[in-house]
């Protein structure tokens, strides 16, 4: 039966547990995350379905097929946890605590923005450059100073829309069984979504399902930057409208444009532009019209945005939950 307010209350005990504990790195070590897990089965169904010899319309229809047992068998775990979770009496809800709490990147993307700017205060840019590298694909050692701020402040909206809040919505939309089916397109479209030679045709469907599944969440997260804009001191929460709706549209991705741009109004910078990935140069438009030249100040500064945005969305979504109930 659907509870919408059983599910505000145990998402919000997720985003804190993951928040303080975030996942534990001896479980990492032991089992695993649940997206490896789901990695490991994309991985071998890239391999079974994808092979060199295969005409491109082939590798579409195996990547179809992909993506339907991704779906098929992300419902069919949630479910199977959402039933084994309501048949234990008074312990059963940590069963969907924690496991959005593992599906939830709050606390840890917080960590390692954050220790972009720390790596760039301490060990300079040899530093930062090692430490944004675990965040961003971009070859890091093209990036100077202000480029390692900017990518790290990319990362964060970007990451903060796919990495938190659309696991939560989709959560609140279908349960366990959505949240999980959701992260498990939103993977496939990072191992096998992209362009490459291999993945052109095989990854078609999941790269079009990531697009439409994070459409309200690029929305929604652009939206709560602009509102926390406005609470943050020397943020500015109309520079972040205006880039919202006019730079958005033009980024390449059809969903990352929004976090980025009103993160970039917001903090009075400009974002995205060229980069250069495997030596390649992506020549992407600009987002906001400030200063390029970020500092690991600005950083901070995206982050107080970041935790403010979740922090009264939050409290948005508490007191719904509450009337609800």
């Amino acid at each position: 039966m659907f509870d919408p307010s059983g599910r505000v209350l145990i998402l919000i005990l997720a985003f804190g547990i993951e928040a303080v504990l975030a996942y534990p790195e001896a479980a990492f070590r032991a089992i695993g995350h649940p997206v490896s897990w789901i990695g490991a089965l994309i991985a071998a169904l890239d391999s079974g379905l994808n092979k060199p010899v295969y005409s491109p319309a082939l590798r579409r229809v195996g990547g179809v097929a992909t993506v339907l047992l991704l779906l098929a068998g992300s419902v069919a775990t949630g479910v199977a946890l959402e039933k084994v979770a309501r048949a234990i009496p008074y312990l059963g809800s940590a069963i969907p605590i924690l496991a959005a709490a593992a599906l939830i990147a709050f606390g840890n993307l917080d960590r390692h923005v954050r220790a972009v700017a720390t790596a760039l205060r301490t060990d300079g840019l040899d530093g930062g450059r090692r430490s944004v590298a675990k965040i961003v694909g971009r070859d890091p050692d093209t990036l100077d100073e202000p480029a390692i701020c900017r990518a790290a402040i990319e990362s964060l909206a970007e990451n903060a829309s796919d990495g938190v809040t659309a696991p939560a919505l989709w959560y609140l939309a279908g349960g366990l069984p959505g949240m999980i089916a959701y992260k498990a397109i939103n993977t496939a479209d990072s191992m096998i979504g992209h362009l490459s030679e291999r993945h052109r045709a095989f990854g078609w469907a999941a790269a079009r399902l990531d697009d439409l599944v994070n459409l309200p969440a690029s929305r929604l997260t652009g939206l709560m930057f602009i509102a926390a804009a406005a609470m943050v001191p020397g943020a500015s929460a109309s520079s972040a409208w205006r880039a919202y709706w006019r730079d958005a549209r033009l980024h390449r991705s059809p969903n990352a444009g929004w976090p980025e741009a009103a993160m970039a109004g917001a903090l009075g910078l400009r974002l995205a532009g060229p980069r250069v990935y495997d030596g390649i140069v992506v020549d992407d438009h600009w987002m906001g019209d400030g200063r390029a030249e970020a500092t690991a100040t600005d950083i901070d500064r995206a982050l107080v945005i970041y935790r403010t945005a979740f922090t009264g969305t939050l409290l948005i979504v508490a007191a719904i939950g509450f009337l609800i109930a």
